[in-house]
């Protein structure tokens, strides 16, 4: 069965294959033997292929393409004798190497499971297993490497053609040797505008950085909208780009002892650290765009509800001041009628003296004569 596999770009920059380790840690653990045929593809480039039969559960057979297409001076077609080493000393006795390989496969292994220890040794051996395609890549490009920096000057300029180095579909680039250095150039291309535009600040900012002196010993970066002069004679559409040309100066100091394996794994990774880098830039962006955004809303409803609340102040004390008004008018109004009856009663009823007081029984009630407006036929002495 085929089963055809899309992972994350990002899963590249670790060396294991994520697959390929879950399969065999599956095979490793369960309880009864399993029958597993599975063909998959990672990356669009590299093919693997698991087989385990339940007739043969000790062993497990593992098949992998991950060679480098290169077009140019040198040639890999074959795995080299140091990389089947390197293979081999993953797990002595556990690894063997199948000749020939599967067809369509440039490496088989037969993994015995009986040899296999237990624990966390056996998941740190599945896990070197499954960096096998990194190993084969690296290995392939330091040979690579190694013979294009034993070149001298005169051989260098006979053989003045880039070597086209193609691990991942529509993404490739060239190394070419010039005097006392080698130079690897990526032609850049980007779908999206926006990818395009993050991806040119980046560039600039990483020939900036590069140019400092605390980077004196990193690769020197340079960075131009135009292929370089040693590209002429390529094909047009891999140098059709838009996004320019990035370009690394790799010297033989950068291909001693660790660096070398540092070195490549650069090379081989940049594609998959621009595209990561991208993305993150792009998820940062739009954070920023919605936290910006959130704020303005925010804002907008704050003011709504401040309007909203002035407005409906007024109204309340627009209210408040009619109604202070008509009941302070039925106040005055009826503290007049109070007082007018209270005017009423004083000259109806009679009036206490208070002189009168220390006569308990003898005090006199005064009453207010009464006047009428009928003439009386009583006559008055007019006193002098």
């Amino acid at each position: 069965k085929i089963f055809p596999i899309a992972i994350s770009r990002m899963a590249y920059l670790e060396r294991s294959s994520p697959t390929l380790k879950e399969a065999l840690l599956k095979i490793f653990r369960a309880e009864k033997p399993i029958d597993i045929d599975q063909h998959f593809c990672e990356f669009g480039s590299y093919e693997y292929h698991i087989k385990c039969s339940v007739s043969d559960p000790k062993i497990v057979y593992v098949s992998t393409s991950t060679l480098l297409q290169t077009q140019g001076t040198v040639m890999f077609k074959e795995i080299s004798s140091h990389t089947y080493d390197m293979i081999k000393k993953i797990a002595v006795g556990v690894i063997d190497i199948v000749n020939p390989p599967r067809l369509c496969f440039q490496l088989t292994l037969g993994i015995h499971l009986d040899n296999m220890p237990r624990g966390k040794e056996a998941i740190k051996i599945i896990t070197r297993i499954s960096e096998i395609q990194a190993l084969i890549l690296s290995s392939q490009l330091k040979d690579m490497l190694k013979v294009m920096n034993f070149q001298d000057n005169s051989q260098a300029m006979n053989n003045d053609r880039p070597i086209r180095i193609v691990y991942h579909p529509s993404e490739l680039f060239y190394v070419f040797k010039q005097p006392e250095k080698m130079m690897a150039v990526y032609p850049m291309n980007f779908k999206d505008n926006s990818d395009v535009v993050i991806a040119t600040s980046f560039f600039q900012e990483l020939v900036e950085v590069g140019s400092q002196k605390e980077m004196g010993k990193a690769p020197q970066c340079t960075w131009s909208p135009i292929p370089p002069a040693q590209l002429r004679g390529e094909p047009v559409q891999d140098l059709t780009t838009n996004s320019g040309f990035v370009s690394f100066d790799i010297t033989s100091r950068h291909l001693k002892g660790k660096r070398l394996d540092k070195t490549v794994w650069s090379l081989l990774n940049f594609y998959a650290y621009v595209k990561y880098h991208i993305k993150c830039s792009r998820g940062y962006i739009q954070r920023r765009m919605r936290k910006r955004m959130a704020s303005l809303v925010k804002l907008l409803d704050n003011t709504y509800l401040e309007e909203e609340i002035d407005q409906t102040e007024k109204e309340r004390c627009k209210y408040v001041k009619e109604l202070m008004k008509v009941q302070k008018g039925k106040l005055m109004m009826k503290q007049r009628c109070k007082a007018m009856t209270r005017r009423m009663k004083i000259s109806k009823f009679r009036i206490k003296i208070k002189g009168c007081g220390r006569f308990r029984f003898n005090q006199r009630w005064i009453s207010l004569p009464k006047f009428s407006s009928k003439p009386s036929n009583k006559s008055y002495t007019k006193l002098e």
